[in-house]
């Protein structure tokens, strides 16, 4: 199989590549910092743009990139009416040429660092090697020839193994000039302290309701409850997205009916919730529906600290989650069962243990949990 007919590993599936995007919805803060360091002449070369998946920070990223590759290079004679005004926006016109040979994937002065293929070149990587981060020497030398900015998006640095994050830190040490180093990380913890370091951070947040309603409907996804969806995805456009095609808000309302009846549970319909995630069939029903077990664990386990939540995620989930956790000590249970859970699903599907037994084995776990936390 050739590289080319191999899936894009920095493109959502059903979503269009970031580079596409035309807008960038509730990171306006972020643009606004960028802009900020730009308009002062003392643009750093590395920044890491950090955050959620889901949140927009590749969008962001070619956002950026589009900018600085239709800006004139660093030290450029002002033109015959002086400096124009610093920008007040990354938006550029739809017919700016650079614009357009990003979004065709043709700009000679961008470069992508992100997962190759395997030696055979049948499937991809799992991780960014040395050798694609070596290849910017020859990118800098070539495209140095227009003298204009350089720009290289690394999708995602959390995908580099040792030997390549040691090689991008050496960039990050003697950069080029007019070079900007763009990096995509969901995990900055995990990330080499020195490249932290030589680096400027961007923060993306969570999207509240309505920007990630707005995001979406820039998608062409419509939904009935945005604010439900805002707190199954962590306020992840990319999540919410995914949650929507797949029937995420639908599964979580059986979910939380199922578990309304707390502390005993109605074994048949547990039994059937089981069912319909085995098989086949039930390959993206059941990644779905640990995703959202752990979504509920985790909103327990925070009811318990905080009271009652403002929002919910399907009718009755707000008044379930208080009454399941009424207190710290309750918090704590389901915070331990979270963890617990998490690792028990992931070390499941590592050995292909039966779906169904799986979540039914989860569900009477919650059960256990909740006899000891909702008072008699």
């Amino acid at each position: 199989m050739a590289e080319a007919d191999l899936p894009e590993p920095d493109r959502q599936e059903g979503m269009p590549h970031p580079r596409e995007a035309t807008r960038l919805v509730g990171q306006e803060a972020a643009e606004a910092a960028f802009l900020s360091a730009f308009a002062s002449g003392r643009l750093h070369s590395g920044w890491l743009i950090t955050g959620p998946r889901g949140v927009g920070k590749a969008t962001l990223a070619y956002r950026i990139a589009a900018f600085l590759l239709s800006q004139p290079a660093p030290g450029a004679e002002a033109g015959l009416f002086g400096a124009p005004p610093p920008p007040a926006t990354l938006d550029l016109p739809p017919d700016d040429p650079d614009l357009r040979l990003l979004r065709a994937g043709a700009h000679p002065r961008l470069k992508i660092l992100r997962r190759g293929t395997t030696e055979k070149g049948d499937r991809l990587a799992q991780v960014i090697t040395a050798g694609v981060v070596r290849s910017l020497k020859d990118f800098f030398h070539m495209s140095s020839a227009d003298g204009g900015r350089r720009v290289v998006i690394v999708d995602s640095a959390d995908e580099m193994n040792v030997q390549a994050a040691n090689a991008l830190l050496k960039e990050l040490e003697e950069p080029p000039a007019g070079a900007t180093l763009l990096l995509i990380s969901h995990q900055p913890s995990a990330l080499l302290p020195t490249i932290r370091s030589r680096c400027r951070t961007l923060r993306l947040a969570p999207l509240p309701a309505p920007a990630l309603a707005e995001a979406l409907t820039g998608l062409g996804v419509e939904t009935r409850a945005p604010e439900a969806l805002a707190v199954l995805a962590a306020g992840s456009v990319g999540e919410a997205a995914r949650m929507h095609a797949a029937g995420g808000l639908d599964l979580y309302a059986d979910l939380v009916a199922l578990l309304d009846r707390l502390p005993r549970l109605d074994r048949p319909a547990a039994i059937r919730l089981a069912e319909s995630a085995a098989g086949r069939a039930g390959e993206t029903r059941l990644g779905l529906l640990l995703d959202l077990i752990d979504v509920f664990l985790s909103r327990a386990a925070r009811a318990g600290l905080a009271g009652e939540p403002d929002t919910q995620g399907a009718p009755g989930e707000a008044r379930l989650l208080a009454r399941l956790a009424p207190d710290a000590r309750a918090a704590r249970d389901w915070a331990t069962l979270q963890q617990g859970l998490s690792a028990r699903a992931r070390h499941a599907r590592a050995v292909n243990i039966d779906p169904a037994a799986l979540i039914l084995d989860m569900l009477f776990a919650i059960e256990d949990t909740a006899r000891r936390t909702v008072p008699a």
